[in-house]
C-alpha cells in the first residue's frame, strides 16, 4: 500500500507553484492560493509523477481524464468567489484534486463522477477524513443533484457544448455557475454565469482554456 508523505521537499515545491501563480499567473485570491498550498497535490497522482507533481500542467489520471493544471484549478475556484458557507456542485470529480481545494476553503462539496473506475478509486481518497465536507456521487452530470438542490455555486471541469439547464435550474437565486463552453472555433471559454431572480442569466466571458469534453450518460 502506498504510503502518502508531504516532506519539506513536497512543500518547497508548493511554495514555489504558489509564487508562479500569484506573480506570474496574476492570481489574486488569497483564498485560493491559501487552499492550494495546504493541498498536497501529489496525493492525487501516481508516485511516478511525485517529483513533478507541482508543474504547472494537467497530468493523465487514466479513463482519458486528466488532473486539471494548478493555473486551471485556482483560476476557476477564484471566478467562483467562494465562501465558507457555500455549497457546490462540481460536475466532474475526477482526481480529487480540485474538490480538494473547495473543501480546503471551507464550502460543501457534492461532486459527480460518471466515470465508474474513478468513482471507485475514491475509496482510497487519502485526505477523506480531512475532508467530510466532500461528498462522492456517480451519475451523469447533464443531470446534476435535483435531491441536493438548491446550490450556491456550481463548477464544471470539462467542456461543455452549452449552458445545461438542468442544472441551471439547481442554482440558488443569485448563485454563480463556472463553466467552459465549446464554441464554434473549437476554443473553450471560460464563463461565469449569475442566475437573477426571475430565472434568467448574465453571462461573463472569460480566457480561453483546454479541457475534456463533457459527456452525458454513466461510464461502465
Amino acid at each position: 500500500m502506498r504510503k502518502y508523505e508531504d516532506t519539506y521537499l513536497h512543500k518547497g515545491l508548493r511554495k514555489q507553484l504558489i509564487d508562479t501563480l500569484r506573480y506570474e499567473r496574476k492570481i489574486t485570491d488569497e483564498a485560493v492560493l491559501h487552499a492550494m498550498n495546504n493541498v498536497p497535490r501529489h496525493f492525487f497522482l501516481d508516485s511516478a509523477f511525485d517529483r513533478i507533481a507541482y508543474e504547472d500542467r494537467a497530468f493523465p489520471i487514466g479513463e482519458g481524464q486528466t488532473i486539471s493544471q494548478p493555473y486551471t484549478v485556482a483560476y476557476q475556484s477564484q471566478l467562483l468567489q467562494v465562501k465558507k458557507t457555500d455549497t457546490i456542485l462540481e460536475i466532474g470529480t475526477g482526481s480529487i484534486y480540485q474538490a480538494s481545494v473547495l473543501a480546503e476553503m471551507g464550502a460543501d462539496i457534492f461532486t459527480i463522477e460518471r466515470q465508474k473506475k474513478l468513482f471507485e478509486a475514491q475509496k482510497d481518497f487519502p485526505l477523506k477524513d480531512k475532508y467530510p465536507n466532500i461528498h462522492f456521487f456517480y451519475g451523469d452530470g447533464y443531470q446534476g443533484l435535483h435531491d441536493y438542490a438548491p446550490f450556491d455555486k456550481i463548477l464544471i471541469t470539462a467542456a461543455a457544448p452549452y449552458i445545461p439547464e438542468k442544472l441551471m435550474a439547481q442554482l440558488k437565486i443569485g448563485g454563480k455557475m463556472v463553466i467552459p463552453v465549446q464554441n464554434i472555433d473549437d476554443v473553450q471559454t471560460m464563463m461565469r454565469i449569475t442566475k437573477n431572480d426571475d430565472g434568467t442569466w448574465e453571462e461573463e466571458v472569460f480566457d480561453n482554456f483546454s479541457f475534456v469534453p463533457m459527456l452525458g450518460g454513466e461510464s461502465k
